[in-house]
C-alpha cells in the first residue's frame, strides 16, 4: 500500500519525465531541449500554474472555477488601466491582484448564498464608482472598495439566503468578466506606458525569471496552507464531506467564501504575470485557461469529487500541458493537432480521476465486514 501511495504521489513527475523525454527524442536538432525553450516553457507555465494552484485550493473543496481566464483578462486589463494613468508598478499590481481577490468574493458570496448582500453592496460601489469617476481611475476604485466594504459588512442583518452552484455561478461571470474586460478598455487592448519593474517579471535571461520564482512562492505558501494550517484542514473536510464538516463545527461559508478569494487572489497574481509576458492589457487574454487549470490540477492528483489534491502536482500538471504544447509546436504539428492532444489530455485526466475514484470506493467497501 505504500509502494502504492509512493507511485501515485510521484506520478505527476513521471508523467512530466516521460512526455519530455518523447519530445526530446523527437524534436529536430535539439531545439526542444535548448535553454532558450526551457526558458520559454516556464514562462509559460508560470501563468497557468499559478491559476492552477488555485483551482486546486477550489477543487479540493468540492468547487469549480470556469470564470479563471476571464478573471485573469479583467484583472490585467485592470492592472494595465492603472498603469497608463501612471500611478506606477506597485499599484497596478495591488490593483491587479485585488481585482481577482474581488472576483473570488464575488464567486464565494454568490455560492454561500448572499446574493441579496452582494446586489445591494455591487450596487452602492458602482453608484460610488460612477459619482467618483472624476477623481481618476485608482482613487475612485479605491473609494468604492470602501464604501463597498461598509454596505457589505452593515448588510450582514440579512439573513435571508439564495445557495447558488459553483458550476452556474462560474459560468455566469465566465461570460460576464470576459464582458466588462472589453468594455473597459472598449473592445481594445489596454497599452501602458513602459514599466521595466513589469517587465522584468516575465523577462528572458541567464537564470530563472523573477515570474518563474513567484510562481513557485505561491505554490509552497499555498501547499502550508493546505496541509498544514486550520483553515486548510477545514477546507479538506468540507470537500470530503459537508455534512461531517458541519457536524464537527466547521463554519460552512466562511471557509466556502475564504476558498475562492484565496484562489482567485491566484488568478490575480496570475493576471500580473499574463501583463507582464504580454506588456499590455488584453481583454481576449486568458481564453482556456479555466480548462488548462482545472486539467492541471486534475493530473497533479486532485480529484474532482473533492477533499484530496497536491499544490505540486498541480504545477507539474501545468508544466506537463506546456511541454506538450511547445512539443508539438517544435514538431511543426497544426494548431488543431495540439488543441486534440490537449483535449485528449484532459478527457484523460478526469477519467483517471474517476478510475481513481471508483477503485477507492471498492476498497472501503471490501474493507466493510
Amino acid at each position: 500500500m505504500n509502494l502504492a501511495k509512493a507511485l501515485r504521489a510521484s506520478g505527476p513527475l513521471l508523467g512530466l519525465a516521460a512526455v519530455w523525454g518523447l519530445f526530446a527524442v523527437l524534436a529536430p536538432h535539439g531545439n526542444f531541449t535548448s535553454w532558450a525553450n526551457t526558458e520559454l516553457m516556464l514562462l509559460q507555465t508560470a501563468v497557468v500554474g499559478t491559476a492552477a494552484v488555485g483551482a486546486t485550493w477550489i477543487i479540493v473543496s468540492g468547487g469549480i472555477d470556469l470564470s479563471v481566464g476571464a478573471n485573469i483578462a479583467l484583472s490585467a486589463m485592470v492592472g494595465a488601466l492603472v498603469l497608463r494613468d501612471g500611478h506606477g508598478f506597485w499599484w497596478a499590481a495591488l490593483a491587479t491582484v485585488c481585482t481577482g481577490a474581488l472576483v473570488g468574493w464575488l464567486i464565494g458570496a454568490l455560492v454561500v448564498g448572499a446574493l441579496p448582500r452582494v446586489v445591494l453592496t455591487v450596487g452602492f460601489a458602482t453608484a460610488v464608482v460612477w459619482a467618483a469617476h472624476g477623481m481618476g481611475s485608482l482613487w475612485a476604485g479605491c473609494f468604492a472598495l470602501a464604501c463597498g466594504a461598509l454596505v457589505w459588512r452593515w448588510s450582514a442583518r440579512i439573513r435571508w439566503s439564495l445557495p447558488l452552484s459553483p458550476f452556474i455561478v462560474t459560468l455566469g461571470l465566465w461570460g460576464a468578466l470576459r464582458g466588462a474586460a472589453k468594455g473597459l478598455g472598449n473592445n481594445q487592448p489596454i497599452y501602458p506606458e513602459r514599466d521595466e519593474t513589469l517587465l522584468s517579471l516575465m523577462k528572458p535571461g541567464g537564470s530563472l525569471p523573477p515570474g518563474v520564482w513567484v510562481l513557485l512562492a505561491v505554490a509552497l505558501v499555498a501547499s502550508l496552507l493546505l496541509r498544514r494550517s486550520v483553515f486548510g484542514r477545514h477546507v479538506t473536510a468540507l470537500g470530503s464531506s459537508r455534512e461531517t464538516a458541519r457536524l464537527c463545527g466547521v463554519d460552512l461559508q466562511r471557509t466556502e467564501l475564504g476558498v475562492y478569494v484565496l484562489a482567485c487572489t491566484c488568478a490575480g497574481i496570475a493576471a500580473l504575470l499574463q501583463l507582464s509576458y504580454l506588456s499590455m492589457g488584453d481583454p481576449t487574454t486568458g481564453q482556456g485557461y479555466e480548462l488548462k487549470a482545472i486539467a492541471a490540477a486534475v493530473i497533479g492528483g486532485a480529484s474532482l469529487a473533492g477533499g484530496e489534491g497536491s499544490i505540486f502536482g498541480a504545477v507539474l500538471g501545468a508544466l506537463i500541458m506546456t511541454v506538450v504544447d511547445n512539443g508539438c509546436t517544435k514538431l511543426q504539428f497544426d494548431n488543431w493537432v495540439q488543441e486534440i492532444v490537449t483535449g485528449g489530455i484532459i478527457v484523460a485526466a478526469v477519467a483517471l480521476d474517476r478510475w481513481r475514484h471508483s477503485r477507492e470506493v471498492s476498497r472501503a467497501a471490501r474493507r466493510v465486514p
